[in-house]
């Protein structure tokens, strides 16, 4: 059996004033058309289908158009919930889904058996079994203890998704036994975890109350399908256990990276093999630096990378130390001709108390949260991944409180 690996599409996002639209159409597109070309049987969409818990209607007129247009390319889809998206949207349609081939599982079940579901075959033969398991909130399994550290609270959010998981796959494996088949196993995931390495230490990644999940605390499954961290990538090494990463550019900080769907072949014998394929970028975002000297060169070679037809959307990062009144007009005059659209300009943060000062001037209404943070990282002296990575567990602080006042 092939399955395509995939998620964080984050439908209906608004970036910067703009619309994702388009390119999510020519994704929905693209994406059909690869079902076909490498005979998928089954794609996995793990968490983040929407940007909001209340998306806007052409996003949901896209949902429905993925779930109608894979129904009729007789792909099976799994739609698994992640912590953008919201519990009643997604469980307002998941029964009349059901006769369109697609499963939804917008949070944990009361019945476990309900997020044990068989994968079958372009043919209607099972050809694997998915434990699907969407973002789990604190709620879906704990009761509040009286009295509890944070740190218990953290160990007891861990041990009760470990459970959770393990109660899941057990339940698999039993209904593997009951149809007589070797199936293999698939789980699901929307959360962060760490890979241990021989040759490095652990990392310590905190996401809301819960510390990262350990990539130990799986259960023996053929593959996790994982989503909610937009690099793709394997954890811990692992050939099994891997993020498919989102599938456009969803911030300044993706946007040089090779977005990735995942084939994933499975037989009786378990994994047989993953096959990277590229996500084609339907819009360029790119970032560039430096001086107003250097910019003037920098964006025309950006600008020559644009496509037939094409507008790049840009960022600009201004590295100088002294305040300038008429920046945004030297910005405006410099890539007036060429075709490319800035859709947001900064100054490098410097040490210096006159760049201080000059930020100093900027109002609230030019920046929104994620650029106050950004700054506040690119004070520090980090790796770029590392500075991603913080950036992305902001996001989710920021979406669980949001949750918890909602």
């Amino acid at each position: 059996m092939r399955i395509l690996h995939t998620s964080d599409w984050h439908l209906g996002q608004y970036f910067l004033g703009h619309s994702r639209q388009i390119e999510h159409q020519k994704l929905i597109e693209w994406l059909v058309e690869q079902t076909r070309v490498h005979g998928v049987d089954s794609v996995l969409i793990a968490g983040d289908i929407f940007d909001t818990g209340a998306p806007p209607s052409y996003a949901r007129e896209l949902y429905y158009s993925l779930i109608l247009a894979l129904r009729d390319a007789g792909v099976g889809l799994t739609l698994l919930a992640g912590n953008h998206d919201s519990v009643a949207v997604l469980e307002e349609s998941r029964n009349l889904l059901t006769a369109l081939n697609t499963v939804v599982i917008p949070s944990v079940q009361d019945d476990p058996n309900e997020q044990v579901r068989i994968l079958n075959t372009r043919d209607g033969n099972p050809g694997a079994i998915v434990c699907a398991i969407p973002f789990i909130r604190p709620r879906d399994v704990l009761q509040s203890i009286a009295g509890q550290s944070a740190r218990d609270k953290q160990q007891s959010l861990q041990d009760a998704i470990h459970a959770h998981y393990q109660v899941l796959f057990a339940l698999a494996e039993q209904k593997r036994v009951e149809l007589g088949a070797h199936l293999p196993i698939i789980a699901t995931g929307h959360l962060t975890t760490v890979g241990a390495s021989a040759s490095e230490s652990v990392r310590e990644i905190y996401v809301g109350a819960l510390e990262a999940f350990p990539t130990a605390a799986f259960p023996a499954a053929d593959y996790i399908a994982l989503g909610h961290i937009h690099r793709p990538q394997k954890v811990g090494g692992f050939e099994h256990i891997r993020y498919s990463g989102s599938p456009i550019a969803l911030s300044f900080d993706e946007a040089r990276q090779q977005k990735e769907m995942l084939l994933v072949d499975v037989s009786a014998d378990g994994l047989q093999s993953v096959t990277v394929l590229d996500v084609p970028c339907f819009q360029t975002l790119l970032s560039v630096k430096g001086s107003l000297k250097e910019l003037e060169a920098a964006v025309e070679a950006v600008s020559a990378q644009a496509r037939e037809g094409e507008t790049i959307w840009l960022e600009i990062v201004v590295s100088a130390d002294d305040y300038l009144s008429d920046l945004q007009t030297r910005i405006q005059k410099m890539t007036g001709n060429l075709p490319v659209e800035v859709l947001r300009v900064r100054r490098e943060r410097s040490s210096t108390s006159s760049t201080l000062q000059s930020q100093a001037r900027e109002t609230l209404n030019e920046l929104t949260p994620d650029d106050v943070f950004a700054r506040r990282l690119q004070s520090e002296t980090i790796d770029d991944d590392m500075r991603l990575q913080l950036l992305q567990m902001y996001r989710e602080v920021v979406a669980q409180i949001g949750e918890a006042n909602a």
